[in-house]
């Protein structure tokens, strides 16, 4: 948290404020803000500990300058973050969202790799499409956008820890006119045990059909992502059928309500709701498969327990 605070504070451009919504913390956290006497600070205390969806929605309820953007704790601006972006609005003035390429590091601060390149223009149909292809790295952090904006979309969307909300949020702002991304590298994205990471399956999963619901939404609205939803909706279902059986599965049966064979049948569902013309066949995939099997016993479960304990034992994990 210091670090990512002084990064902000040592901008190139300082013609700024930073908000810091103050979770209940008791570890030292305001009181060492508060020591550093600077005016740009604002302090929003919180009464009472809230979840992270509580937390985020006040961002609506406080005053800000004209143009926003978030920060997690522990990512990191360089110190050119701000001018770029205030250089990118100049460029792009009815664009209706913003960003910067930027690289990932790891706990410790070590470089892991830089994101993917992004279009300097891009429509709210082609961020949807990169991200049914895995084609885009997208993070909470960096993006920038007009104050106004975000409190008329009702800001943050009220997402299970907050997962794909973000992607809602960019979809839904980037419809009102389109991004545009700077082709400097301008902050660090911090890779550890995130909320996405620690999340259940069953959160996940609720998560998950939101968005569904979010896509079937725009989609009826929107012929651009309705064709884009069309071509590439069967590799991005079944991406996260994959994904989010195995996330259920590995999730312990007294945590979750939800079997990995109800979730593929969710999926087949989704399916029907963003791609009813076309087949839509999750158990041919042998993972998926396979993790149907694996958790349709108790013995099944309990062997994969076994083995995975195991295998994090020698990993030393």
């Amino acid at each position: 948290m210091k670090e990512c605070i002084k990064s902000i504070l040592c901008q190139s451009l300082d013609n700024f404020n930073l908000l810091v919504l103050d979770n209940a913390s008791t570890d030292g956290t305001v009181e060492w803000i508060r020591s550093l006497n600077d005016k740009r600070i604002k302090i929003y205390l919180s009464e009472k500990s809230l979840t992270i969806e509580e937390n985020w929605a006040r961002i609506i309820t406080i005053p800000k300058n004209e143009f926003i953007t978030l920060i997690g704790h522990d990512d990191a601006l360089d110190k050119n973050y701000l001018s770029v972006m205030d250089a990118l609005i100049i460029k792009h003035p009815k664009a209706s969202l913003f960003q910067a390429h930027y690289r990932y590091i790891d706990s410790s601060g070590n470089f892991i790799r830089r994101c993917k390149i992004m279009d300097e223009v891009q429509y709210a149909h082609e961020f949807i499409a990169h991200q049914f292809l895995r084609s885009i790295d997208s993070t909470g952090t960096g993006y920038m956008m007009r104050s106004e904006d975000y409190d008329n979309t009702g800001g943050m969307p009220n997402y299970p820890k907050l997962i794909f909300a973000d992607y809602a949020l960019w979809i839904t702002l980037m419809q009102k006119s389109y991004k545009a991304t700077a082709p400097e590298e301008c902050f660090s994205y911090r890779i550890h045990d995130s909320i996405s990471k620690l999340t259940n399956g069953e959160e996940y999963q609720e998560s998950f059909e939101q968005y569904i619901f979010f896509l079937k939404a725009i989609m009826d609205e929107n012929i651009q992502i309705k064709e884009v939803i069309k071509r590439y909706g069967e590799t991005f279902l079944l991406d996260f059928c994959e994904s989010l059986s195995h996330r259920i599965l590995k999730t312990a049966r007294n945590q979750r309500s939800i079997s990995v064979n109800t979730f593929v049948e969710k999926c087949k569902s989704y399916a029907k709701l963003l791609i009813p013309d076309q087949k839509f066949d999750p158990e041919s995939k042998f993972s998926i498969k396979i993790a149907q099997q694996i958790d349709s016993t108790a013995i099944g479960s309990y062997l994969f327990y076994v083995l995975k304990g195991r295998f994090h034992n020698k990993a030393g994990v």
